[in-house]
């Protein structure tokens, strides 16, 4: 018997910004306000322990997310700044905390450069001036007063993403990669939707019974959301395929089709995100193209 699909619903409460809320015995979150179409109300900054505390994601560079963050652990001492991946929205905040600190920056790698996205646009999305003290590699542990952080590789929303796991609250800190208020953006060169589905079955597979992610709200039940979200992308993923099917052949004309209605301000993520598609389905022979899935590519049935 198939399992029924799950609906592909969000949480949009609209969480503050600059409050810190304790969100569970050993968290806290204080949201930064950067809020814009792609970063919801704002990056959700995570202090994790009491006295001797990690911070996780501490955003942007933005001085009074930095000093909200330095009033919200003041007495206490920040021993490690943690950090899921090196979009702009999250990893530059870790240099000025560091400064302001002292504590080292450890979590994902240093990204990359890309000289050019599949656009043929400088890559801007990264912050190519993270340097961290330690990379951590799946599976190692970070320990602090109280409680321990497992980092678990999770490319696809980008490549040196990271989730941390809180054992002792069997939480998962999920960064972009799970997000109740919006699906993740895959975005070429470094997005890549093979790495994101494996990644979310890795994620499935795992027990944790909450997950605080970088932009919204928990997502609570993450099993059952994780499988409404794994079949939103395979009813996106036959959707283009039938794009293809009808005649749509270029990477315009499928947007157009399979994302009719979207707002404006997101017609370039959702053109990427049906790149990365793109480059899925033809890697698996599902359709083809004139010559590398890329932007100004020609697609067409694979039979």
């Amino acid at each position: 018997m198939s399992e029924k699909p799950e609906p592909m619903t969000h949480d949009r409460k609209a969480w503050p910004a600059g409050v810190v809320e304790r969100v569970s015995p050993l968290v806290r979150r204080l949201i930064c306000g950067n809020g814009g179409p792609f970063t919801f109300t704002g990056t959700c900054s995570y202090i994790v322990g009491e006295g001797r505390v990690a911070v996780i994601d501490p955003g942007p560079e933005n001085e009074a997310h930095l000093q909200a963050l330095l009033a919200a652990t003041a007495g206490e001492t920040i021993e490690r700044v943690l950090v899921t991946h090196t979009h702009r929205d999250h990893s530059p905040g870790a240099r000025a905390l560091k400064a302001a600190t002292g504590a080292p920056i450890v979590g994902c790698a240093r990204h990359a450069p890309i000289e050019h996205d599949a656009s043929g646009r400088l890559d801007a999305s990264h912050d190519l001036d993270h340097d961290p003290d330690e990379t951590l590699r799946d599976g190692d542990v970070v320990s602090g007063a109280g409680f321990s952080l497992s980092a678990v590789h999770t490319p696809g929303h980008a490549s040196n993403h990271l989730c941390f796991a809180l054992k002792e609250e069997n939480a998962l800190f999920s960064g972009d990669h799970v997000m109740a208020w919006s699906t993740t953006i895959v975005a070429p060169p470094d997005g890549a939707m093979s790495d994101y589905m494996a990644s979310l079955d890795k994620l499935r597979a795992r027990g944790e019974t909450i997950m605080w992610p970088g932009h919204g709200g928990p997502v609570r039940e993450p099993a059952r959301y994780m499988r409404a979200l794994a079949t939103h992308r395979r009813l996106r993923e036959a959707a283009i395929v039938s794009a293809i099917a009808q005649g749509d052949r270029t990477l315009r004309e499928i947007v157009a089709r399979v994302y009719d209605g979207l707002d404006p301000r997101l017609v370039g993520a959702a053109g990427l995100s049906a790149l990365a598609h793109l480059e899925d389905l033809v890697a698996r022979g599902k359709i083809r193209a004139s010559g590398p899935a890329a932007v100004g590519a020609v697609y067409e049935p694979a039979g």
